[in-house]
């Protein structure tokens, strides 16, 4: 939770200060417009935005993620990536994210990119995402951020298309 914690603070000018519960209206008003207008993307984008930390737990899921994977904040906050990571995958994507822990370092900084994922109703969701690591003020890593786009819709298209052009293909060699 640190991770967002300082987010806020430092949005609202007052990094590393602890604020009593309940004040939150007064931290947003003490905030300048461009952390105000960068807040309320993080809340209300329409894509998945979320934080996990260096052990790959969820510390910030917002309404987009809410939209794309069935989970509330409140029941993906503090549990593992791999709540929406398909089980045929989790090997694979645990190996790379601890290396990217302890290492700094990912070969996907500038790469959009795709995998699979899993809604909490079990069905299956395309997804295109790009990832940002996190650091501390002292360079150490604390975790990633990922924006992430549902792309099942435009997946299926393009694979209709490919059925029917591979159809088309095999028909037209028949016919030669």
């Amino acid at each position: 939770m640190k991770i967002i914690t300082t987010i806020y603070y430092k949005m609202a000018g007052d990094a590393g200060r602890r604020w009593p519960r309940g004040r939150r209206g007064e931290r947003r008003a003490r905030m300048d417009p461009m952390s105000r207008s960068l807040l309320q993307f993080l809340r209300e984008s329409q894509d998945a935005v979320l934080i996990a930390d260096r052990e790959g737990i969820i510390r910030y899921w917002n309404a987009g993620a809410e939209r794309i994977f069935g989970y509330t904040a409140e029941e993906a906050i503090g549990r593992s990536l791999d709540l929406f990571i398909p089980e045929k995958l989790r090997s694979r994507h645990w190996e790379g994210y601890r290396r990217v822990m302890a290492t700094g370092e990912t070969k996907y900084k500038t790469d959009l990119l795709s995998s699979p994922g899993v809604r909490k109703d079990g069905s299956r969701v395309s997804l295109e995402f790009s990832m940002v690591l996190l650091h501390d003020e002292a360079g150490a890593m604390q975790g990633c951020a990922s924006v992430m786009r549902d792309v099942t819709a435009r997946w299926l298209e393009d694979k209709e298309l490919r059925a029917r052009l591979a159809a088309c293909e095999e028909k037209s060699g028949k016919n030669a």
